[in-house]
């Protein structure tokens, strides 16, 4: 996400942070420049304006600080409104402690309601909420199934009722909350492809009837500035609490992102990047600015590992990367977690300083199937002693695997590289200690195997120019 705004913006500082001293003509061009990447990007251009107009004033006004560059107190500066504009704070959910809380979703139609409902659902399931999704929206005839198989998945009753208006079913659900001793309603209400008077009265209506603690906007991050106007409409009818952005993972310009609070008032509470229902996390407008600079968001990143490495086997791995035990079996148990944390080249964007350095590679999740299978089709004693690999074994696991043997000598080498680096990381005893853990989460082997390569992940390779491309159809042709 922001690879757009993130390339443009990294452009700026690059010529900002060559400055020895910046004069009013620096800034005023380094400022045009910024607007320009937020307009790319689709911010509300009022929200751009007045954003570079405020970091123009503080970049002119700037005390030197000795022993600090200008450009770096430039970047800070950035930082620090761009943090401003995302909200400041982390607004999570205000929890109801005498009654069950009722959440109330809207938003248009396809902007991921249903699905928005099911991922937080399970989220609060793991924080040992016991919550209660509500089939509201009778407008759409596949909502109810597949909030119903949705609620299936993870475990979690779905109230729904036949022939019933919507807001009977929600006002009904409060006492279905009873039954089921849930401290959470989750109401799934209808969209429209577009706003209009009845969508808004029967929202207006099932407000009234539930009496909810939240109000969340669901809207489609690929909308851009779009979704400034959908969230003012909204709110000028219902008292919006918070919004949650869906479809993230496909939105590499931020437009939404940048402009929903400034613009509306209302604070993003959720973001969500991917289908799987686990995909989705909490808003955190100074973790947002350092992804949308480059600068990679460690604190998430460890959040993630932390709901899916088991804490004794965290500790075991600690171990063996401390001795440089690490094999290929590890490494395989290693790839199976990471690929639950979300998509590789999100999770290589929070690695500070790496974000920028993936803009055009081709990072397809699918090759860790092949990584997979490669390590599937060897003998225990082969994974563990990757060393007794041989030219006549490598035939023998890439026939196994549906590869060819270069494939199996390469990952063998990236996997020898990596041992190289971690065992220097052990031997610094960069593993030990209460920090130990929190460096083996941060840096997986899948993010270590990328760095000591000193390649792209994986065999990953940058994809090409169209000149670069045409060039190569051309001896093809040739051929």
């Amino acid at each position: 996400m922001f690879e757009s705004i993130t390339e443009s913006l990294n452009r700026v500082f690059r010529t900002v942070l060559g400055k020895a001293r910046l004069s009013g003509d620096n800034v005023r061009e380094a400022m045009r420049e910024v607007r320009t990447a937020l307009l790319e990007a689709d911010v509300n251009h009022l929200v751009a304006t007045a954003f570079v107009d405020r970091v123009g004033r503080l970049a002119l006004g700037m005390e030197i600080i000795p022993g600090v560059q200008p450009g770096q107190l430039f970047v800070k500066i950035v930082y620090d409104e761009l943090v401003k504009l995302l909200g400041g704070e982390a607004a999570g959910i205000a929890w109801d402690a005498s009654r069950p809380t009722v959440i109330m979703l809207c938003g248009l139609q396809g902007s991921g309601k249903t699905t928005t409902a099911g991922k937080l659902a399970q989220r609060w399931m793991k924080e040992g909420r016991k919550p209660l999704l509500v089939a509201a929206d009778v407008q759409r005839p596949a909502a109810i199934e597949q909030l119903r198989i949705i609620g299936g998945r993870i475990g979690a009753p779905v109230f729904t009722q036949a022939g019933a208006s919507p807001v009977d079913i929600c006002r009904n659900s409060l006492g279905a909350a009873e039954l089921h001793t849930a401290d959470a309603i989750i109401l799934d209400t209808a969209g429209r492809l577009h706003i209009d008077g009845t969508l808004m009265d029967e929202l207006d209506a099932v407000r009234i009837a539930s009496e909810p603690k939240e109000i969340l906007f669901v809207c489609d991050a690929m909308i851009g500035q779009s979704a400034v106007d959908t969230a003012e409409e909204f709110k000028r009818r219902l008292p919006l609490t918070g919004a949650v952005l869906t479809k993230m993972d496909s939105d590499a310009r931020g437009g939404a992102a940048l402009s929903l609070r400034e613009s509306t008032g209302v604070p993003i509470k959720f973001v969500a990047a991917g289908e799987k229902l686990d995909a989705i996390e909490e808003f955190h407008p100074d973790r947002m600015a350092s992804r949308i600079l480059g600068m990679g968001d460690v604190v998430s990143l460890v959040e993630r590992a932390q709901e899916v490495i088991d804490e004794k086997e965290a500790k075991a791995m600690q171990a063996k990367l401390a001795r440089n035990e690490f094999n290929l079996e590890d490494y395989l148990n290693q790839l199976g977690q990471i690929r639950k944390m979300g998509a590789l080249k999100d999770l290589l964007g929070m690695i500070p300083g790496l974000g920028p350095q993936l803009k055009g590679m081709d990072l397809d999740d699918g090759q860790f199937k092949q990584i997979e299978a490669i390590i599937q089709s060897m003998t225990v004693k082969e994974r563990r002693n990757p060393e007794l690999v041989d030219a006549g074994r490598r035939a023998r696991i890439a026939r196994g695997a549906g590869r060819q043997p270069k494939d199996v000598a390469e990952l063998l080498k990236q996997f020898q590289e990596m041992r190289k680096i971690t065992g220097r990381m052990g031997r610094l005893g960069m593993f030990s200690g209460a920090g130990g853990q929190q460096a083996l989460e941060a840096l997986s082997p899948g993010a270590l195997n990328s760095l000591a390569a000193g390649r792209t992940l994986f065999g990953s390779k940058k994809k090409g120019t169209k000149a670069q491309k045409k060039k190569k159809d051309r001896k093809k042709k040739r051929r």
